[in-house]
């Protein structure tokens, strides 16, 4: 299957970089170009593409409120893209902004062309991608400074205890095999708690599942 694509970004070079990019390799295309976040939310609606590549910085609208409207479609419509957001910063202080908005993951614009096609394959098939440098240190500086409002924590009681330890090392960074090791439990189990945990919490990915321990305060920025 093709995955289209949508590419955001107020610099035409840029976009036709990514799209050149994109394009060369079998099973993507990319069906559309926006020069800011309005006429991103106005095409991706009107393409329907399965990922909107966004900038963070574009005048008008940016990529964070263009991401938010994408993620909260009007009732006559059930088309949700999955976004990955661009940064040209690895310490951006819109990072847990927009992640909070929706967006599924982060990549710096000087990433290897390699990875961005990675990067759109990953995202299209439901999962989520933090950049290297985008790591926990990232999400913790930002909501160590910019504190997120608290969200009513009632979901977590609907958490198994060794499902809230599992999201707990979830939002610490651990990958799925360091969770294995840490709590002595085989890899597929983990995997299977993890798909529990996004369903309980009607959470979209991995990284939503971060945030949401933040937000929660399940995790302290530092601790």
């Amino acid at each position: 299957m093709t995955i289209s694509v949508l590419i955001a970004d107020d610099q035409a070079m840029v976009r036709a970089g990514f799209a050149a990019v994109l394009d060369a390799h079998e099973g993507i295309s990319v069906v559309g170009q926006a020069a800011d976040g309005a006429e991103a939310v106005a095409l991706a609606h009107e393409l329907r593409p399965d990922v909107v590549v966004m900038d963070v910085r574009m005048p008008g609208m940016n990529g964070i409120e263009a991401t938010r409207a994408l993620q909260t479609p009007p009732r006559s419509s059930d088309y949700v893209p999955r976004v990955l957001m661009l940064t040209t910063f690895d310490i951006d202080e819109y990072v847990y902004s927009a992640l909070r908005a929706g967006a599924s993951g982060f990549l710096l614009k000087d990433a290897l062309p390699a990875d961005v096609v990675q990067a759109v394959r990953v995202i299209a098939d439901g999962e989520a991608l933090l950049a290297p440098s985008v790591t926990r240190r990232l999400i913790e500086e930002v909501a160590r400074t910019a504190p997120a409002p608290r969200v009513d924590d009632h979901l977590l009681s609907s958490l198994t205890a060794r499902e809230r330890e599992v999201l707990e090392l979830i939002a610490r960074g651990r990958s799925n095999h360091e969770i294995a090791a840490e709590l002595f439990i085989a890899e597929q189990t983990v995997k299977t708690h993890v798909g529990k945990i996004l369903a309980k919490l009607a959470l979209r990915d991995r990284v939503h599942a971060v945030v949401f321990a933040y937000d929660v305060g399940l995790v302290q920025p530092g601790r």
